[in-house]
């Protein structure tokens, strides 16, 4: 499993190596003035452009800058977020725990809802629970986010009070910025901060703000797990190892839980990884509807004011989460069938 593991470290690299040339290359279609917000770190330096495109040298050739941009960003100097009005690697650790602290619950329901529906709906298939299963899943995934978002908002703040948008009730996020001594954030996450400062009232407002969103998210990406796990569920239990196993004596339970749910999970683990990766850079969407502060919400505010420097650093981030789903999603590939360990 070792030498597994560092052959697929080995090959990130080049992978890693590639996507930076890539959004280099595209940042390079921009003027040097647009370029040099990239190299911005305090407020003071926007009125210094020409300065700055003197300084770096933007006019030189692509390799020399290309090579400039990998040091800058080695050393953690991302750039300028105007939006964050900070730099943008503190924007990034700042609106980061906003964006887990939501995926911190969506993430797990979607893959516990997703396998367990997609597989009684591949086992019980063309019966009633498979097609309410696979008619709920078309409905969820047809759904816009936004539009659901809204819906469950109107009804379940609008109508009902129940569960408000936002983080926090006012007089929570008042206390803490007016008696900082009171509440430490450890992590940036109200749920997680609440435990650890004892103040089990500020956890279950937070866990309060989180249901909306939460429910919307995993709804709308559930269905793509359901469907993925029913289809792969059948057509294993097609296959000629279960006839075998059923012709020793062995169970139905053993026969789809053990044997037909292990192979079928090997493509739902594929796509629950990619839709926790995809979640994880922040879902504009639910973000900007209910009213969270997260990267989603920061990067598409970056993105309208054409803010390069927040832009580039999202680009950079999202690819090392990429890499680094794709490299838990191999490992998990060899736990689940160890024939893979040896191609």
């Amino acid at each position: 499993m070792a030498s597994y593991i560092l052959r697929r470290l080995f090959f990130l690299i080049f992978v890693l190596f590639g996507i930076s040339v890539i959004v280099f290359g595209i940042m390079m279609s921009f003027g040097p003035e647009r370029r040099a917000a990239a190299y911005i770190t305090t407020p003071q330096q926007i009125n210094a452009i020409p300065e700055i495109i003197k300084t770096y040298g933007l006019d030189d050739p692509f390799v020399i800058q290309y090579v400039r941009w990998i040091k800058e960003i080695s050393k953690g100097n991302f750039g300028w977020s105007r939006y964050g009005a900070m730099p943008v690697w503190d924007a990034l650790l700042t609106y980061l725990p906003i964006t887990i602290e939501l995926n911190l619950f969506a993430a797990p329901l979607t893959i516990i809802l997703g396998i367990w529906l997609g597989t009684r709906a591949g086992i019980h298939k063309n019966t009633f629970i498979d097609h309410v299963t696979r008619i709920t899943s078309v409905i969820g995934w047809s759904l816009p986010t936004f539009l659901f978002g809204l819906i469950l908002l109107m009804v379940f703040y609008g109508l009902t009070q129940w569960f408000p948008p936002g983080v926090l009730d006012d007089k929570f996020i008042r206390e803490i910025i007016q008696h900082p001594d009171r509440f430490t954030a450890y992590t940036g996450m109200y749920t997680v901060d609440g435990i650890l400062n004892n103040r089990w009232d500020i956890t279950l407002n937070a866990l309060r703000h989180l249901v909306l969103p939460v429910m919307t998210q995993v709804v709308v990406v559930v269905a793509v797990l359901v469907r993925v796990m029913r289809s792969s569920m059948i057509e294993e239990m097609s296959k000629e190892f279960v006839l075998t196993a059923r012709a020793k004596g062995a169970s139905e339970r053993t026969v789809n839980l053990l044997h037909v749910k292990k192979n079928a999970l090997i493509p739902a683990v594929t796509v629950a990884g990619w839709l926790v990766a995809l979640s994880l850079q922040g879902s504009i969407a639910v973000e900007i509807i209910f009213n969270r502060p997260g990267i989603g919400q920061w990067t598409a505010a970056s993105a309208i004011a054409l803010e390069m420097a927040p832009v580039m650093g999202m680009c950079v981030f999202l690819a090392i989460v990429y890499l680094t789903t794709n490299l838990i999603i191999d490992i998990l590939y060899a736990v689940i069938d160890p024939r893979i360990r040896l191609e």
